[in-house]
């Protein structure tokens, strides 16, 4: 719902640890962590990458959660994916 990113591959051994972290919080049923955990990984999407123009429509990589999504809607949304 917040458009697109365009994010240096540098940036992406910071946001795949802090996925490792999200993953590890929904399998063990971490709700605390996993809000705290989903909200760094947003904001450090925010942070390190450029929006794209709100026309661009580029192949993503990646698709992320809201931030008030539940642990069930992100495990459906990776269920989705594989």
């Amino acid at each position: 719902g917040e458009g697109q990113v365009k994010l240096a591959d540098s940036h992406f051994a910071e946001l795949n640890r802090l996925d490792d972290e999200l993953l590890e919080e929904m399998e063990s049923g971490d709700e605390e962590g996993f809000r705290r955990t989903l909200g760094a990984l947003l904001d450090a999407v925010r942070r390190l990458g450029a929006p794209l123009p709100d026309d661009a429509l580029e192949p993503s990589e990646l698709i992320l959660p809201s931030p008030d999504a539940s642990m069930d809607e992100v495990r459906e949304m990776l269920s989705a994916a594989r």
